[in-house]
Formats: C-alpha cells, structure tokens, sequence
C-alpha cells in the first residue's frame, strides 16, 4: 500500500515522532493512523525507558508569577545537557509545570516525595470516614486504597491531570518531551509562593 505524504504529515504532528519514523509506522499498519499512533506510542515507551537511566545533571529553575501577582512558583527541570536546557521546547515544558503547579495544590513531584506524617495522617482519616460509613471491616482498607489513590492524584504533580489537556497526566507530558527532545528529563522539585501565606 503506498502511504501518501499527507497521511505521515497528519501523523507527525500527532505524535511528534519523526519523518520516517511516521512513515514506517504507517507502513506497518497498512495505513491505518490509529494503529500507527500506538505502535508509535509503544517504541517511543521503550525509547524513553531507555533514556530513564541516564543522569539529568544540566536544566534550568524556571520562575513563574501567575497574573495578579499573587502566586509565583520555582521550578527546577533537570535534562542531560545544557545544548537542551536552552531549547524553546524544553522552557516551554518547564513553564506548563510551573502553570500546572500555580493552579493545583500539588505539594509533591510523586509519590516518593510526599511526607511519610501527612501520608498516613491522611490515611488516618479517610480509615474514619469509612468507618463513619458502617461497612463491614473487610471492605474499610479497600475504601481507604482507593480515598489514598485519589489523594495521590491530586497532591502529586505527575500524577495530576494536566490543566490543559485533563485526559493526559502531567507524566504523560513529561513523557512526551522525552521522546521529542531526545534525553532523559526529570522534575527535580518546585516551591509556591502565596501571598499572605506562611
């Protein structure tokens, strides 16, 4: 089947993948551009699962005050070479996490990150409240997974449904600027300022 050149144009720009690598992919599906998508997707996890080990030692702290002047946030994304750090695509990544963190109450970058006391606080409480609710004792630690699982998404930054595309987590973007960008990318940490807060 001879794939057109508007078929693997429409691809790229909805993956961002290169060229022939659109080209290939469509020729592996018979044209067909979904299937072509998620091949795309499963070499492109495999790429940047091979990029995971590299060191992110270069990056940049990007600041960003939200309109209004009322909340500022720093963000520190760390990439593999300084070249990479000064790109527009990677500043631009830097400042959709920098708006992303602004606008949510994001207090980690993951899980790892959170605080062992506020964890099980939280866990504490939501063990309460379903207890509160009468159900038998077998099914309360079910709920509390689930109560801590919807915790997660919303006070870890890469777990959060990014602001402005909710069906995508801010780890999928970050995954997507690995493969576009071609190094490994990490988000080291960030700071919220309030005013008025302590």
């Amino acid at each position: 089947m001879a794939i057109s050149a508007s078929l693997v144009k429409d691809l790229r720009e909805r993956t961002g993948a290169g060229m022939m690598e659109c080209k290939k992919a469509l020729a592996e599906t018979n044209g067909d551009i979904e299937q072509a998508i998620d091949l795309l997707r499963k070499q492109g996890a495999a790429r940047a699962a091979s990029k995971a080990g590299r060191t992110a030692a270069q990056g940049i702290v990007y600041s960003y005050i939200h309109p209004g002047d009322q909340i500022g946030v720093l963000l520190e994304l760390d990439c593999e070479t300084d070249f990479v750090a000064r790109t527009d695509p990677f500043r631009e990544l830097a400042k959709h996490l920098a708006m992303q963190v602004a606008a949510t109450n994001a207090l980690a970058v993951d899980r790892e990150g959170l605080d062992a006391a506020y964890l099980e606080r939280e866990r504490g409480i939501a063990l309460e409240q379903a207890r509160a609710t009468g159900k038998p004792e077998a099914v309360l630690q079910k709920i509390v997974d689930g109560k801590i699982e919807k915790l997660y998404e919303e006070v870890c930054l890469m777990e959060q449904p990014f602001i402005r595309d909710p069906e995508r987590k801010v780890k999928d973007l970050v995954h997507e600027a690995v493969l576009k960008i071609g190094e490994h990318i990490v988000v080291r940490r960030f700071a919220k300022f309030r005013v008025g807060e302590n």
